[in-house]
């Protein structure tokens, strides 16, 4: 017997089997494919048989077969006609979370990121949730639950923990979609703004709030963030707004932003295997190899830069096994900065 739910809210008893019923077929993985489509019906409402058929990557006749299986087991899924058809199940249906691979129970707990989850101020509801997963487990399966496995430590090496006193305010205002008027302390200058909030990141240890102020999608260091109070109005969310692709982008323009020159070096056999570990990937990735390596194996590179003193600061790194070519500013710089130190290390500098 199973129960079903209805839209209000009550319940009635049929004779139809549950998720776990002996399916035409007793291949493993067609019951995996079937429990998806059904959890894939109650996700989206409404799917087509093309669009399945894509997901699963099987042919039509395969989503026509287990439609009827599931069907023919007692699961109320039913068809819509006309050109804009599919399939859906019936109103207020729900499958409970049960079927699930000991490979997905894993990957399901390798999303919980416990300490993230308490810089929102949601430490208490994660846990909760972690317990009902493990109740809805396969006694199987909730052995290896039960003991984190990994542990996710996002801050960068050496970084001071940031101030997070506004993050769970903020991140209710995301849910919510309510405005948030705050005072915000950029590099430049203190103002007060009223934004739209809609969503949050997490990178490199550091929590940004992506927003709508004005006309355009701006980001914020929630760290800067000062007095701050979310409105009990609400706002419409962008249909159009990606945040991902949008986080995508804004990384791609500040990279280029902060290196919109070009500097031609040359660097040694060891100054070329410690590209990867002294450059930002920005700049690696845009690298230009040029001619072959001279006799003593050193190889003219041309890279991206920003300003003549951040990039001589960047090369320095790489010591005696970099040579600057162009820009002559650049050159002057590293000669000037190299001369200088000599000066401090002969003691012949009075400063």
């Amino acid at each position: 017997m199973c129960c079903l739910l209805v839209p209000d809210g009550s319940t009635f008893r049929r004779p139809y089997l549950s998720i776990h019923v002996r399916f035409e077929y007793e291949l493993p993985m067609r019951a995996s494919r079937l429990l998806s489509i059904l959890t894939t019906l109650q996700a989206k409402g409404h799917v087509t048989a093309q669009m399945l058929a894509a997901e699963f990557e099987v042919s039509l006749r395969t989503i026509y077969r287990d439609v009827d299986a599931l069907s023919a087991a007692g699961i109320p899924i039913y068809s819509v006609q006309g050109s804009g058809g599919g399939y859906r199940l019936l109103d207020g249906y729900r499958v409970r979370l049960n079927g699930l691979s000991s490979t997905e129970s894993k990957a399901l707990f390798l999303a919980g990121l416990t300490r993230q989850a308490a810089d929102l101020g949601m430490g208490a509801v994660a846990a909760s949730a972690r317990t009902k997963l493990l109740a809805a487990l396969p006694e199987d399966m909730r052995s290896g639950a039960m003991k984190p496995r990994f542990h996710f430590d996002a801050p960068a090496w050496f970084a001071e923990a940031e101030t997070l006193d506004h993050l769970p305010a903020v991140a209710d205002a995301v849910w919510n979609q309510h405005p948030i008027r705050m005072r915000y302390q950029s590099r430049t200058a203190d103002r007060e703004r009223r934004v739209e909030p809609l969503g949050i990141v997490l990178k490199g240890g550091a929590w940004y709030l992506v927003a709508q102020a004005g006309k355009e999608a701006r980001t914020f260091r929630i760290s800067r963030i000062g007095e701050m109070e979310v409105l009990d109005e609400r706002f419409d969310y962008p249909k159009v707004f990606d945040l991902e692709a949008y986080w995508t982008e804004s990384i791609r323009r500040y990279e280029a932003d902060l290196h919109p020159n070009r500097a031609e070096i040359r660097l040694s056999p060891w100054g070329m295997e410690r590209m990867e570990e002294l450059l930002p990937p920005y700049i690696r990735t845009a690298a230009v190899l040029s001619g072959d390596a001279d006799a003593r194996g050193w190889r003219s590179v041309t890279i991206s830069v920003g300003s003549i003193a951040h990039a001589a600061t960047e090369l320095l790194r790489f010591g005696a096994e970099v040579e600057v070519i162009a820009p002559p500013a650049l050159r002057a710089k590293m000669a000037e900065i190299v001369g200088t130190l000599a000066k401090v290390y002969a003691g012949d500098d009075p400063g």
